[in-house]
């Protein structure tokens, strides 16, 4: 049985699973819910992730989740749904530490790996482990139980959650039992959803809030003061335009809230992948066929530019019309702005690069 990511120089992923016996043998299963042994391809891949394109990345990640699903029942995008929430939460490391080769992002503390009384928190051993009450398991066949080894890391997982059973509600309920978060249960049960309506994991892109024209202008205003409701800085970028233009999703997400806010007035706000929070508030009005729990892509429209808010539900007209557009950054256990100016110029510019390349093309074509 190969190992995963022994040469740094020549990295494949080479996950070899257990032969569906073992596998299901380890998780008590009934031998009627198992499934043949999925062939294993290597998935190639360059030795350093940051030199490797994203779609090779993408690619790998896929592969693994499907690998595992195959001897697990566990459906793909669960796997990729709690491995996204690990990445919004990753830290870069310190300068000098080695690259890691891995292609999840799971992190399991030792702890909680080896059993929090294991006098090896190194311990990398399935039997003692297992005496000592740890998390960690082999899932590569190898006969080690290696924190750092992702077929190790994913099956050790997969035999948590399905202690608790298979369905979407056992599944967050399993996930909360690991995390003891319910932010962190929310999060991933979103990632999730999106994973599966999707059904890939590139969910980049994204799009300027307003439809491009000479109709709005915009500045940055982070950080200015506000005094209604109390002293406080501005969080956010506000967008001047008529009242009635159109707002868009700025991304590919989950519709959070919807609703009245005293300050935002009617105020509607999206989650993306990243764990990024997109408030737009002030609307005039909603996207009718929009409503929480609904995914929304970049481009979308989702309400209309107005001047609500600064009071109590229905407050109108207290400022000129404009969009409030700010961006939050969920790190698990805070939740904090920051400026988006940048952003919105960049998704801005990149509209324009985009209108201007499909109308050269046009003309080329013509």
């Amino acid at each position: 049985m190969l190992a995963l990511f022994k040469n740094i120089k020549d990295r494949r992923t080479l996950l070899c699973l257990s032969a569906a016996a073992i596998l299901w043998g380890g998780l008590n299963l009934p031998v009627s819910a198992a499934v043949a042994r999925p062939t294993i391809q290597p998935v190639m891949s360059s030795g350093d992730p940051a030199s490797a394109s994203k779609e090779a990345q993408w690619s790998g990640r896929r592969q693994l989740y499907e690998q595992m699903s195959a001897a697990t029942g566990i459906p793909w995008f669960r796997f990729a749904a709690i491995d996204q929430y690990e990445r919004t939460l990753a830290k870069k490391g310190a300068s000098g530490q080695p690259v890691s080769t891995r292609l999840t992002a799971i992190k399991i503390p030792a702890p909680v790996w080896a059993g929090p009384l294991n006098p090896d928190q190194g311990d990398t051993s399935p039997n003692s482990i297992s005496f000592f009450d740890g998390f960690g398991s082999d899932g590569s066949g190898d006969g080690i139980a290696d924190p750092e080894n992702d077929a190790d890391v994913l099956y050790s997982m997969a035999r948590h959650l399905l202690k608790y059973g298979q369905s979407a509600s056992d599944f967050s309920i399993g996930v909360w039992e690991y995390y003891h978060n319910g932010r962190a249960s929310q999060r991933i049960t979103q990632f999730a959803k999106l994973y599966e309506h999707f059904g890939r994991l590139d969910l980049s892109g994204n799009a300027f809030p307003l439809p491009l024209s000479n109709l709005y202008s915009y500045r940055s205003t982070w950080g200015t003061g506000r005094s209604w409701g109390g002293a406080r800085i501005h969080e956010g970028t506000d967008l001047f335009a008529p009242q009635g233009v159109p707002v868009r999703s700025t991304c590919f997400g989950l519709v959070e809230t919807k609703g009245w806010n005293r300050y935002g007035g009617w105020r509607i706000g999206i989650r993306d992948i990243e764990n990024r929070y997109h408030y737009y508030a002030h609307l005039s009005g909603y996207n009718k066929t929009i409503s929480r729990g609904d995914i929304v892509t970049p481009g979308e429209i989702i309400g209309w530019v107005g001047s609500s808010g600064y009071g109590n539900p229905g407050t109108q007209g207290k400022f000129p019309p404009h969009l409030h557009f700010g961006i939050y950054r969920d790190r698990g256990i805070t939740e904090w702005a920051f400026d988006p100016f940048p952003l919105l110029k960049q998704w801005e510019n990149q509209e324009y690069r985009d209108l201007k390349n499909k109308r050269s093309k046009k003309s080329a074509v013509n």
